[in-house]
Protein backbone atom coordinates (compact mmCIF):
# COMPACT_ATOMS: atom_id res chain seq x y z
CA UNK A 1 0.00 0.00 0.00
CA UNK A 2 3.25 2.32 0.10
CA UNK A 3 3.03 2.71 -3.83
CA UNK A 4 -0.66 3.18 -3.60
CA UNK A 5 0.18 6.26 -1.05
CA UNK A 6 2.51 7.61 -3.26
CA UNK A 7 0.41 7.51 -5.58
CA UNK A 8 -2.42 9.66 -4.52
CA UNK A 9 0.85 11.81 -2.89
CA UNK A 10 1.54 12.74 -6.24
CA UNK A 11 -1.98 13.62 -7.81
CA UNK A 12 -2.35 15.96 -4.49
CA UNK A 13 1.15 17.80 -5.43
CA UNK A 14 -0.31 18.11 -9.16
CA UNK A 15 -3.29 19.67 -7.69
CA UNK A 16 -1.24 22.54 -5.61
CA UNK A 17 -0.20 24.21 -8.51
CA UNK A 18 -3.24 26.30 -8.13
CA UNK A 19 -3.57 26.56 -4.38
CA UNK A 20 -6.11 24.15 -4.26
CA UNK A 21 -4.34 22.50 -1.18
CA UNK A 22 -7.24 23.55 1.02
CA UNK A 23 -9.98 22.59 -1.53
CA UNK A 24 -8.53 18.93 -3.02
CA UNK A 25 -10.97 17.26 -0.63
CA UNK A 26 -14.24 19.15 -2.98
CA UNK A 27 -13.00 17.72 -5.99
CA UNK A 28 -14.03 14.42 -7.49
CA UNK A 29 -12.90 12.21 -10.19
CA UNK A 30 -16.58 12.61 -11.92
CA UNK A 31 -15.80 16.40 -11.89
CA UNK A 32 -12.41 15.98 -13.61
CA UNK A 33 -13.51 12.97 -16.28
CA UNK A 34 -16.41 15.37 -17.55
CA UNK A 35 -13.88 18.13 -17.45
CA UNK A 36 -11.45 16.38 -19.69
CA UNK A 37 -13.85 14.95 -22.10
CA UNK A 38 -15.38 18.12 -22.56
CA UNK A 39 -12.15 19.43 -23.17
CA UNK A 40 -11.16 16.70 -25.58
CA UNK A 41 -14.37 17.03 -27.58
CA UNK A 42 -15.02 20.79 -27.57
CA UNK A 43 -18.72 20.71 -26.83
CA UNK A 44 -20.56 19.82 -23.99
CA UNK A 45 -23.36 17.78 -25.94
CA UNK A 46 -20.72 15.25 -27.54
CA UNK A 47 -19.09 14.75 -23.65
CA UNK A 48 -22.80 13.39 -22.69
CA UNK A 49 -22.86 11.86 -25.10
CA UNK A 50 -19.19 9.54 -24.88
CA UNK A 51 -20.43 9.91 -21.04
CA UNK A 52 -23.58 8.72 -21.62
CA UNK A 53 -24.87 10.84 -19.27
CA UNK A 54 -26.81 13.80 -19.72
CA UNK A 55 -25.78 17.37 -20.55
CA UNK A 56 -26.81 19.12 -17.65
CA UNK A 57 -25.23 16.13 -15.86
CA UNK A 58 -21.54 17.68 -17.53
CA UNK A 59 -22.40 21.07 -17.26
CA UNK A 60 -23.40 20.86 -13.51
CA UNK A 61 -20.33 19.15 -13.09
CA UNK A 62 -17.90 21.40 -14.94
CA UNK A 63 -19.79 24.36 -12.91
CA UNK A 64 -18.78 22.78 -9.53
CA UNK A 65 -15.21 22.45 -10.81
CA UNK A 66 -14.78 26.01 -11.88
CA UNK A 67 -16.41 27.23 -8.05
CA UNK A 68 -14.26 25.07 -6.39
CA UNK A 69 -11.03 26.33 -8.43
CA UNK A 70 -12.08 29.97 -8.57
CA UNK A 71 -11.52 30.28 -12.18
CA UNK A 72 -12.94 29.83 -15.51
CA UNK A 73 -11.91 26.72 -17.32
CA UNK A 74 -13.86 27.50 -20.42
CA UNK A 75 -14.98 30.29 -22.61
CA UNK A 76 -17.89 29.83 -25.23
CA UNK A 77 -17.07 29.28 -29.08
CA UNK A 78 -19.50 29.06 -32.47
CA UNK A 79 -18.76 25.40 -32.14
CA UNK A 80 -18.80 24.70 -28.61
CA UNK A 81 -16.58 25.50 -26.00
CA UNK A 82 -12.82 26.77 -25.67
CA UNK A 83 -10.42 26.11 -22.79
CA UNK A 84 -9.13 29.50 -21.30
CA UNK A 85 -5.40 29.50 -20.41
CA UNK A 86 -6.37 28.45 -16.93
CA UNK A 87 -8.19 25.47 -18.85
CA UNK A 88 -5.34 24.23 -20.59
CA UNK A 89 -2.71 24.30 -17.80
CA UNK A 90 -5.72 22.63 -15.85
CA UNK A 91 -5.63 20.14 -18.17
CA UNK A 92 -2.37 18.50 -17.96
CA UNK A 93 -2.54 18.24 -13.95
CA UNK A 94 -6.06 16.69 -14.36
CA UNK A 95 -4.50 13.93 -16.86
CA UNK A 96 -2.36 13.39 -14.31
CA UNK A 97 -4.62 13.05 -11.04
CA UNK A 98 -7.12 10.74 -12.86
CA UNK A 99 -3.99 8.50 -13.72
CA UNK A 100 -2.34 8.42 -10.93
CA UNK A 101 -5.23 7.66 -8.77
CA UNK A 102 -6.46 5.22 -11.25
CA UNK A 103 -3.04 3.50 -10.88
CA UNK A 104 -3.16 3.61 -6.88
CA UNK A 105 -6.55 2.14 -6.45
CA UNK A 106 -5.55 -0.63 -9.13
CA UNK A 107 -2.75 -1.25 -7.11
CA UNK A 108 -4.50 -4.19 -4.76
CA UNK A 109 -5.30 -6.33 -7.75
CA UNK A 110 -2.31 -6.42 -9.17
CA UNK A 111 -1.90 -10.08 -7.97
CA UNK A 112 -5.52 -11.68 -8.91
CA UNK A 113 -5.50 -15.61 -8.95
CA UNK A 114 -8.18 -14.85 -11.92
CA UNK A 115 -6.84 -17.61 -14.66
CA UNK A 116 -8.12 -18.23 -17.89
CA UNK A 117 -8.40 -17.79 -21.08
CA UNK A 118 -10.65 -15.15 -23.40
CA UNK A 119 -10.17 -15.89 -26.92
CA UNK A 120 -10.97 -12.02 -27.99
CA UNK A 121 -12.19 -10.44 -31.52
CA UNK A 122 -11.66 -6.78 -32.59
CA UNK A 123 -12.24 -5.12 -36.14
CA UNK A 124 -9.24 -2.96 -37.82
CA UNK A 125 -10.02 0.51 -36.22
CA UNK A 126 -10.31 -0.50 -32.30
CA UNK A 127 -7.07 -2.64 -32.78
CA UNK A 128 -5.38 0.49 -34.36
CA UNK A 129 -6.09 3.29 -32.25
CA UNK A 130 -8.42 1.84 -29.33
CA UNK A 131 -7.71 -1.61 -28.17
CA UNK A 132 -3.92 -2.15 -27.46
CA UNK A 133 -3.59 0.45 -24.20
CA UNK A 134 -6.75 -1.56 -22.63
CA UNK A 135 -4.89 -5.31 -23.30
CA UNK A 136 -1.99 -3.64 -21.69
CA UNK A 137 -3.86 -2.69 -18.29
CA UNK A 138 -5.69 -5.65 -18.56
CA UNK A 139 -2.11 -7.85 -18.63
CA UNK A 140 -1.16 -5.94 -15.24
CA UNK A 141 -4.37 -6.64 -13.84
CA UNK A 142 -4.73 -9.82 -14.53
CA UNK A 143 -1.11 -11.31 -15.01
CA UNK A 144 -2.35 -15.09 -15.47
CA UNK A 145 -5.57 -13.88 -18.12
CA UNK A 146 -4.64 -15.42 -21.91
CA UNK A 147 -6.38 -12.85 -24.08
CA UNK A 148 -6.36 -14.44 -27.70
CA UNK A 149 -6.79 -11.44 -30.13
CA UNK A 150 -8.23 -11.80 -33.59
CA UNK A 151 -8.38 -8.99 -35.58
CA UNK A 152 -11.45 -9.20 -38.11
CA UNK A 153 -14.15 -7.53 -40.13
CA UNK A 154 -17.55 -6.97 -38.82
CA UNK A 155 -19.32 -10.22 -40.45
CA UNK A 156 -16.86 -12.27 -39.51
CA UNK A 157 -17.11 -11.19 -36.15
CA UNK A 158 -20.03 -11.83 -35.41
CA UNK A 159 -19.98 -15.19 -37.36
CA UNK A 160 -17.36 -15.95 -35.24
CA UNK A 161 -19.74 -14.76 -31.67
CA UNK A 162 -22.60 -16.83 -32.79
CA UNK A 163 -20.66 -19.95 -33.37
CA UNK A 164 -18.86 -20.03 -30.38
CA UNK A 165 -15.65 -19.82 -32.10
CA UNK A 166 -14.35 -15.91 -30.16
CA UNK A 167 -16.07 -15.86 -26.50
CA UNK A 168 -16.41 -11.89 -27.08
CA UNK A 169 -15.43 -9.01 -29.15
CA UNK A 170 -14.64 -4.97 -29.47
CA UNK A 171 -15.54 -3.42 -32.58
CA UNK A 172 -17.79 -0.61 -33.98
CA UNK A 173 -21.23 -1.00 -33.00
CA UNK A 174 -23.34 1.49 -35.34
CA UNK A 175 -23.46 -0.92 -38.08
CA UNK A 176 -24.56 -4.09 -35.97
CA UNK A 177 -27.68 -5.03 -35.83
CA UNK A 178 -27.97 -8.69 -35.04
CA UNK A 179 -30.36 -9.96 -32.51
CA UNK A 180 -28.74 -12.80 -31.25
CA UNK A 181 -25.74 -10.71 -30.36
CA UNK A 182 -25.94 -8.16 -27.17
CA UNK A 183 -24.09 -5.50 -27.56
CA UNK A 184 -22.45 -3.18 -24.57
CA UNK A 185 -21.36 0.39 -25.74
CA UNK A 186 -18.09 1.82 -24.23
CA UNK A 187 -17.24 5.39 -25.82
CA UNK A 188 -19.21 7.23 -28.66
CA UNK A 189 -16.27 9.32 -30.64
CA UNK A 190 -17.22 12.48 -31.99
CA UNK A 191 -16.69 12.98 -35.84
CA UNK A 192 -15.50 15.89 -37.31
CA UNK A 193 -13.89 17.43 -40.22
CA UNK A 194 -10.41 17.49 -40.99
CA UNK A 195 -8.95 20.67 -42.77
CA UNK A 196 -5.23 21.15 -43.72
CA UNK A 197 -3.72 24.11 -42.04
CA UNK A 198 -4.53 27.63 -43.42
CA UNK A 199 -7.73 26.15 -45.03
CA UNK A 200 -10.50 28.81 -45.70
CA UNK A 201 -13.33 26.88 -43.99
CA UNK A 202 -11.41 27.21 -40.74
CA UNK A 203 -12.17 30.96 -41.13
CA UNK A 204 -15.83 30.50 -41.40
CA UNK A 205 -17.45 31.10 -38.07
CA UNK A 206 -19.96 27.25 -38.75
CA UNK A 207 -19.22 24.63 -41.30
CA UNK A 208 -21.93 22.79 -43.02
CA UNK A 209 -22.03 19.50 -45.11
CA UNK A 210 -23.03 22.45 -48.16
CA UNK A 211 -19.82 23.59 -47.42
CA UNK A 212 -17.76 20.16 -47.16
CA UNK A 213 -19.60 19.52 -50.41
CA UNK A 214 -17.91 21.77 -52.25
CA UNK A 215 -14.49 20.04 -51.31
CA UNK A 216 -12.38 16.80 -52.59
CA UNK A 217 -13.22 14.36 -50.36
CA UNK A 218 -11.53 11.49 -49.07
CA UNK A 219 -13.21 8.78 -48.08
CA UNK A 220 -12.21 6.17 -45.41
CA UNK A 221 -13.52 2.61 -46.23
CA UNK A 222 -12.12 0.46 -43.87
CA UNK A 223 -14.74 -0.99 -41.22
CA UNK A 224 -17.65 0.23 -43.12
CA UNK A 225 -16.29 3.80 -42.40
CA UNK A 226 -17.76 4.64 -45.96
CA UNK A 227 -21.43 3.11 -45.30
CA UNK A 228 -21.74 5.17 -42.31
CA UNK A 229 -20.60 8.00 -44.06
CA UNK A 230 -23.02 7.66 -46.89
CA UNK A 231 -25.78 6.76 -44.38
CA UNK A 232 -25.73 10.57 -42.74
CA UNK A 233 -24.94 12.03 -46.01
CA UNK A 234 -27.78 10.57 -47.03
CA UNK A 235 -30.15 12.61 -45.16
CA UNK A 236 -28.99 15.78 -47.09
CA UNK A 237 -29.79 17.16 -50.55
CA UNK A 238 -25.42 16.85 -50.88
CA UNK A 239 -23.20 14.44 -51.49
CA UNK A 240 -19.22 14.00 -50.69
CA UNK A 241 -17.39 15.28 -54.19
CA UNK A 242 -15.08 11.69 -53.83
CA UNK A 243 -11.56 12.36 -54.83
CA UNK A 244 -10.24 9.18 -52.94
CA UNK A 245 -11.53 5.79 -51.17
CA UNK A 246 -8.98 4.24 -49.49
CA UNK A 247 -8.58 2.08 -46.34
CA UNK A 248 -6.22 3.73 -45.36
CA UNK A 249 -6.34 6.06 -42.20
CA UNK A 250 -2.69 7.03 -43.01
CA UNK A 251 -3.47 8.09 -46.44
CA UNK A 252 -6.21 10.14 -45.06
CA UNK A 253 -4.45 12.09 -42.97
CA UNK A 254 -1.46 12.86 -45.62
CA UNK A 255 -4.28 13.72 -48.12
CA UNK A 256 -5.97 16.51 -46.06
CA UNK A 257 -2.39 17.44 -44.28
CA UNK A 258 -0.82 17.99 -48.06
CA UNK A 259 -4.47 19.86 -48.56
CA UNK A 260 -5.49 17.57 -51.34
CA UNK A 261 -8.92 17.03 -49.57
CA UNK A 262 -10.92 17.19 -46.74
CA UNK A 263 -12.32 14.05 -44.40
CA UNK A 264 -14.69 13.33 -41.46
CA UNK A 265 -13.05 11.36 -38.94
CA UNK A 266 -13.62 10.74 -35.54
CA UNK A 267 -11.59 11.73 -32.55
CA UNK A 268 -10.24 8.41 -31.77
CA UNK A 269 -8.31 8.15 -35.17
CA UNK A 270 -7.20 11.62 -35.13
CA UNK A 271 -3.36 13.00 -34.67
CA UNK A 272 -2.71 16.19 -35.69
CA UNK A 273 0.08 15.22 -37.26
CA UNK A 274 0.94 14.06 -40.58
CA UNK A 275 3.68 11.02 -41.45
CA UNK A 276 5.06 14.38 -43.64
CA UNK A 277 4.92 16.51 -40.45
CA UNK A 278 2.21 18.83 -41.88
CA UNK A 279 -0.75 19.93 -39.40
CA UNK A 280 -4.24 18.94 -39.11
CA UNK A 281 -7.21 20.83 -38.13
CA UNK A 282 -11.01 19.84 -36.90
CA UNK A 283 -13.62 21.57 -37.09
CA UNK A 284 -17.44 20.89 -35.57
CA UNK A 285 -19.63 20.73 -38.08
CA UNK A 286 -23.01 22.37 -37.64
CA UNK A 287 -25.04 19.65 -39.01
CA UNK A 288 -25.58 16.24 -37.16
CA UNK A 289 -23.11 14.16 -37.83
CA UNK A 290 -22.78 10.80 -35.88
CA UNK A 291 -19.98 10.13 -33.61
CA UNK A 292 -18.40 6.56 -33.59
CA UNK A 293 -19.72 4.24 -31.25
CA UNK A 294 -16.65 1.58 -29.81
CA UNK A 295 -18.30 -1.10 -27.44
CA UNK A 296 -18.07 -5.01 -26.19
CA UNK A 297 -20.57 -7.86 -27.98
CA UNK A 298 -21.37 -11.89 -27.25
CA UNK A 299 -23.34 -14.11 -27.65
CA UNK A 300 -27.07 -13.36 -26.34
CA UNK A 301 -27.71 -16.17 -23.77
CA UNK A 302 -24.36 -17.33 -23.34
CA UNK A 303 -23.03 -18.22 -20.06
CA UNK A 304 -20.61 -15.46 -19.19
CA UNK A 305 -17.17 -16.94 -17.65
CA UNK A 306 -14.49 -15.50 -15.26
CA UNK A 307 -12.75 -13.88 -17.71
CA UNK A 308 -15.64 -12.45 -19.81
CA UNK A 309 -17.03 -11.07 -16.28
CA UNK A 310 -13.26 -9.50 -15.99
CA UNK A 311 -13.25 -7.77 -19.65
CA UNK A 312 -16.50 -6.49 -19.34
CA UNK A 313 -16.11 -5.16 -15.69
CA UNK A 314 -13.06 -3.75 -16.85
CA UNK A 315 -14.58 -1.55 -19.40
CA UNK A 316 -17.66 -0.57 -17.16
CA UNK A 317 -15.20 0.35 -14.69
CA UNK A 318 -12.99 2.94 -17.02
CA UNK A 319 -16.27 4.63 -19.12
CA UNK A 320 -18.83 3.88 -16.66
CA UNK A 321 -18.60 4.54 -13.20
CA UNK A 322 -17.15 7.48 -11.99
CA UNK A 323 -15.42 7.38 -8.89
CA UNK A 324 -15.66 9.81 -6.07
CA UNK A 325 -12.02 11.24 -5.10
CA UNK A 326 -13.03 11.35 -1.73
CA UNK A 327 -15.22 8.30 -0.01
Amino acid sequence: MAASGNKISNAILCVNWIGLSDQLMALTLRQLKYFVATAELGQISQAAIQLTISQSAVTTAIKELEDTLGTQLFSRAASGVVLTHTGRRFLNHAYTILSSVDEAMRIPNLESTLTATLTLAASYTVLGYFLPNHIQRLNTLYPHLTIRLHELNRESIEEGLISGRYDMAVLLTSNVDNPELVLEPVIHSARRLWLCAQHPLLKQESVTLADVAAEPFVMLTVDEAAVTALRYWSQTPYKPKTLLRTSSVEAVRSMVANGSGVAILSDMVYRPWSLEGRRIETVQLRDPVPPMSVGLAWRRHQEMSPAMYAFREYFRHMFMEPRSLVG
